[in-house]
């Protein structure tokens, strides 16, 4: 599976800003799509995830901020992220989890959004 970040820039406090990633290659053997991101002297950290089904789990920062959507018909999946503050700015990575039998992570390249005052 391969995976196709784009999306991040630059926002403003308050503003918004959607990521998308696409995947290609095995994409039918994807389990779950999501988004990690990781700040600065910070650890990894989950932002969402959807699952094949649907099923949608997220950050404790970003709920009811950030909402996670999926498009089965192009392998793409969105997140689009509301009342940013800088707290949000970070490296946005794509993951998958997808395998046959056993589920294997795939990493799609970081794309960087940053949260100006």
């Amino acid at each position: 599976v391969q995976l196709q970040a784009s999306g991040g820039g630059l926002a403003q406090v308050g503003g918004c800003l959607r990521l998308s990633c696409a995947a290609s290659g095995s994409t039918r053997s994807i389990k779950v799509m999501g988004w990690y991101r990781q700040a600065p002297r910070n650890k990894r950290e989950l932002v969402a995830e959807i699952t094949a089904g649907g099923t949608t789990k997220y950050g404790d920062s970003m709920k009811g901020r950030f909402t996670i959507s999926r498009d089965n018909t192009n392998n793409t999946v969105y997140l689009q992220m509301t009342s940013l503050h800088p707290g949000d700015t970070a490296v946005y990575y794509c993951y998958s989890k997808a395998g046959w039998g056993a589920t294997f992570d795939y990493w799609g390249q970081g794309t960087l959004v940053t949260v100006s005052s």
